[in-house]
C-alpha cells in the first residue's frame, strides 16, 4: 500500500515556518503527496491567503499529488454525511450562545471543560418551537448515542502504539456551525477518505482531536489512517508560532532574502536531532 499524507493549512493569513515544516516532513513521507485548503470558514479564508500558500509552497519546491482539494467547493458532500448522522438520531440542535457555553465550561468537569448537553435534554416541542421562531442553531453530535454504536475504538499513533479512543473526553462536538453549515472535525474525516490518506502528520496541538475523528470515521464508515504529532516550532521566547501572534510568515523571509534551500536545510537538521 502506497503511504499517501496530506498538507492542509487553513487560508486565514500567511503561511509561516511551522506551516513549512509540516508540509516538508508530509513530503518527505508521502510516496503520494495531498494538498487540501480547509476554507470553509467564509469570514476568515481569503483567495488571495489562498493563492499566497500555493506560491510559498511552490517556492519551497515542495510539490503535491493531484489536484488541490478546497473544501468551500464540497460543501453539498459534507450536507450528505450530516443528513445521514441526523437520520440516524444523532444530532441535535444546539441553541446555547458563545457566552452562555463559556460559563457552562468555566464549571469543574474534570481536567476537560466540555460542553454539558444542555440542549440535548430539550423535549422536542421546545426544540421545534426556537426553529420555527427563527433562533440560530448549531447542530451537536450525540457523543454517548454514537459511542454505544460504534463500540469502543482505538487508533494507531507512532509514538505510543494503540490507543483507545475517548471521545467522551470531549462531549457533543459541533459538527455544523452557527454560521457555517459544516465543521472542521466533519471535513477533515471526510477530506482525509476522500484523498486516500493513510498516514496523518501533524502537529502535537491537534493530537487531542483524533479521539473524536475516530468516532466520525466509524460513524462514517470511513478508514482510520494512522497518526503520528510533531512538535510545534516555537520563537525565541518559546511560544508556539502562530498567525494569530504574527509570526513571521514565509513572505517575509522570502522578501528578506532567504532562500528555501535554507529553510529545508534546517528542517532536515532538526529531524537529525
Amino acid at each position: 500500500m502506497e503511504t499517501i499524507t496530506r498538507f492542509a493549512p487553513s487560508p486565514t493569513g500567511l503561511l509561516h515556518l511551522g506551516h513549512a515544516y509540516c508540509a516538508w516532513k508530509n513530503r518527505q513521507q508521502g510516496e503520494l503527496f495531498r494538498l487540501r485548503l480547509e476554507d470553509i470558514d467564509s469570514t476568515r479564508c481569503t483567495p488571495a491567503f489562498a493563492a499566497a500558500a500555493l506560491y510559498d509552497l511552490h517556492w519551497l519546491g515542495l510539490r503535491w499529488d493531484g489536484e488541490v482539494r478546497v473544501q468551500s467547493a464540497h460543501l453539498a458532500e459534507y450536507q450528505t454525511a450530516l443528513s445521514g448522522l441526523s437520520s440516524r438520531g444523532l444530532l441535535y440542535p444546539c441553541f446555547c450562545s458563545r457566552r452562555e457555553i463559556a460559563e457552562a465550561q468555566a464549571a469543574p468537569h474534570g481536567a476537560t471543560p466540555v460542553y454539558p448537553g444542555t440542549c440535548r435534554h430539550l423535549h422536542p416541542d421546545a426544540r421545534a418551537g426556537r426553529i420555527n421562531a427563527g433562533h440560530a442553531y448549531a447542530l451537536r453530535l450525540d457523543t454517548a448515542a454514537a459511542s454505544a454504536i460504534t463500540g469502543a475504538l482505538k487508533f494507531f499513533e507512532a509514538d505510543s502504539g494503540w490507543v483507545a479512543a475517548r471521545p467522551e473526553t470531549f462531549g457533543d462536538i459541533v459538527l455544523a456551525r452557527r454560521d457555517i453549515p459544516t465543521s472542521y472535525h466533519l471535513c477533515v474525516v471526510h477530506d482525509d477518505a476522500a484523498q486516500g490518506v493513510t498516514h496523518i502528520l501533524r502537529g502535537e496541538d491537534l493530537r487531542p482531536a483524533t479521539h473524536v475523528q475516530v468516532l466520525l470515521q466509524a460513524l462514517l464508515g470511513l478508514p482510520t489512517p494512522k497518526y503520528a504529532h510533531h512538535p510545534l516550532l516555537r520563537n525565541a521566547a518559546g511560544q508556539r508560532l502562530t498567525k494569530r501572534d504574527g509570526a513571521e510568515s514565509l513572505r517575509a523571509l522570502r522578501e528578506s532574502g532567504v532562500k528555501p534551500s535554507v529553510l529545508l536545510e534546517r528542517f532536515a537538521r532538526m529531524e537529525a536531532a
